[in-house]
């Protein structure tokens, strides 16, 4: 059911007159969306040494995440479109509420599968199934949260305020990892991660519940759907200015306007899927604890945390600084993610292999945002919404089988697929160079 929104006797600002979404309600919505990426990054974190004692494929591990992620692209869409008319609150809690439940329900099953419980094949299958509520439901926060703020602030005021909001998920892949191995607790073990974060959930939708009035936004707005949270990834669709009244319009993904930004993005997103989920993998045989996967815990939040931080440094730093393009994000970006696959193919030790994850991470950082923004700076104001939503379901749809195809190849033969993602984005260097225009000069529509 639609929440009833509280009455507003007066009439309607003008943006001009829009006061401040208030700090605390801020820290709310910082939240919503930060416990989304932390909680899906530390499962990511501990996850590998969980299938190993487990005694399932790698494979089967990153599969789960498959389905989930097929789950977030084909929902998000409508989500967005709900969140317009049912109320941005009642769409935050829902996407809450199915992060929480299904946390839950994972760490459960998890707990029952390493306890003997369970087959480690069953406890895999029904852990996917859980997974799925978060990749049907989860997606209603991030573009309730994003047409929540935009609907009540001004251009300026919104503006920081989005800018805020998306840190919350580059926060969330940094704090994710790095708690994880303290949420290893007595009694509930390996499964504490996910149950700690499912607690902080509930938290989470109280303060939802009690602290965030529904009332009616000052401005109307339209919401983007939103990708799925991982490692060294953000939300594209905050990156659009999403307090605009104009109604969206038929967009085509073959408009040649797009095109090469939609494909350079999808075939980049394969690298970054393959590296992001390999990465735990990688840890365990390299430095050789697949006979101790508990031992793995540290490390492999090191490597993620590192990644993590190398985004933040890229997309608060790097790029503001030098003031790069969309096209020069995506070269430099594509080479970044060459060298560190490549070191992280040669890697022995921890430090090298947090050195090449850290390198790919950096390259993730900059290409991701290069190629949103080069789709956003080729159409015109109208077609905003359309392209969010493509953008947004090109990041996802690079997380359906990148990761499982990735992890794969790695149990074939470690070294194939790092030289495997170099080739990738080596081939997007040279495609980007030939065919994406020159930034901030948008393509005139073509016959």
């Amino acid at each position: 059911m639609p929440e009833t929104p509280v009455p507003d006797p007066s009439p309607r600002m003008t943006e001009a007159e829009a006061p401040a979404i208030p700090t605390g309600r801020m820290a709310i919505l910082f939240m919503v969306m930060l416990i989304s990426a932390a909680g899906n990054t530390a499962m990511q974190s501990v996850l590998p040494a969980i299938g190993t004692q487990l005694g399932v494929a790698d494979y089967w591990i990153s599969a789960a995440f498959t389905w989930s992620a097929l789950l977030w692209v084909i929902t998000a869409p409508r989500w967005a479109r709900l969140s317009d008319r049912r109320g941005r609150k009642a769409l935050m809690t829902l996407g809450v509420t199915a992060f929480s439940i299904s946390m839950l329900c994972c760490g459960l099953v998890l707990f029952a599968g390493l306890n003997g419980l369970m087959t480690g094949g069953v406890t895999l299958i029904v852990f996917a199934l859980f997974r799925s509520i978060f990749g049907g439901f989860g997606s209603a926060a991030p573009p309730a949260v994003q047409a929540y703020v935009a609907a009540r602030t001004d251009r300026e005021q919104r503006t920081r305020s989005l800018s805020l909001i998306a840190s919350s998920f580059g926060l969330g892949t940094i704090i994710g990892p790095f708690l994880a191995p303290f949420f290893i607790l007595p009694v509930v073990e390996d499964a504490g991660p996910m149950l700690v974060f499912a607690a902080i959930g509930f938290v989470v939708i109280a303060a939802l519940r009690f602290r965030l009035p529904s009332d009616d936004p000052r401005f109307a707005t339209r919401s983007f759907a939103s990708s799925e949270p991982f490692a060294s990834a953000a939300p594209s669709s905050l990156t659009a200015d999403p307090g605009g009244t104009v109604e969206r319009t038929r967009l085509r993904w073959l408009d040649p306007r797009i095109r090469n930004w939609l494909a350079v993005g999808l075939v980049g997103g394969h690298a970054q899927a393959i590296l992001s989920f390999v990465a735990g993998f990688l840890v365990l045989d390299r430095l050789g604890l697949r006979a101790a996967p508990t031992s793995a815990y540290e490390p492999t939040a090191l490597v993620l945390t590192v990644g993590a931080a190398a985004t933040l440094i890229a997309q608060w730093g790097i790029i503001p600084m030098l003031h790069m393009g969309p096209r020069a994000c995506i070269l430099s970006g594509m080479g970044f993610i060459a060298g560190g696959a490549l070191m992280m193919g040669a890697a022995d030790s921890l430090y090298e292999i947090c050195a090449g994850f850290g390198i790919a991470s950096l390259g993730f950082a900059l290409f991701r945002p290069g190629f949103t923004a080069g789709a956003s700076l080729a159409v015109d104001p109208e077609d905003q919404g359309a392209v969010a939503g493509m953008v947004a379901s090109v990041n996802g749809a690079a997380f359906i089988l990148g990761p499982s195809f990735g992890v794969y190849i790695y149990n074939q033969n470690s070294w194939s697929v790092f030289i495997l993602a170099a080739a990738i984005a080596a081939a997007v260097f040279v495609w980007g160079w030939a065919t994406l225009r020159v930034e901030g000069a948008p393509n005139h529509r073509s016959s």
